[in-house]
């Protein structure tokens, strides 16, 4: 299978919180990751439940990650400052998912 990584922005942590109990409600193929530093580590770490919901490679979803981080530096920097700026109670978020449920979810958020 092919998954996709992005980083998609900065939220404080009870709206992502928030968020994350309302994607709860509906079936969603992607799964959106908050983590507090924006490193590599903690990126791979908030990875580690989401096989075991979803039925998906692990060493897959790692390889996406590894790759987004190091091709796209300047971008990596950019959310890192941006984090920073944000102040303590924000959150680094991020989606990954399969292609084909990425485009799904499009479908579904252009639909609302």
């Amino acid at each position: 299978m092919v998954y996709t990584f992005e980083i998609i922005g900065i939220a404080p942590a009870l709206n992502f919180f928030c968020q994350q109990q309302e994607l709860a409600q509906r079936p969603c193929g992607v799964e959106y990751l908050g983590t507090s530093p924006c490193t590599l580590d903690a990126l791979l770490g908030s990875l580690e439940e989401v096989p075991a919901r979803r039925g998906w490679d692990l060493d897959q979803l790692i390889d996406t990650v590894i790759r987004f981080w190091c091709s796209n530096p300047d971008l990596v920097q950019l959310w890192r400052s941006r984090l920073r700026d944000a102040g303590g109670d924000a959150l680094l978020v991020s989606r990954v998912g399969h292609i084909q449920s990425l485009q799904q979810e499009f479908e579904w958020l252009l639909g609302q």
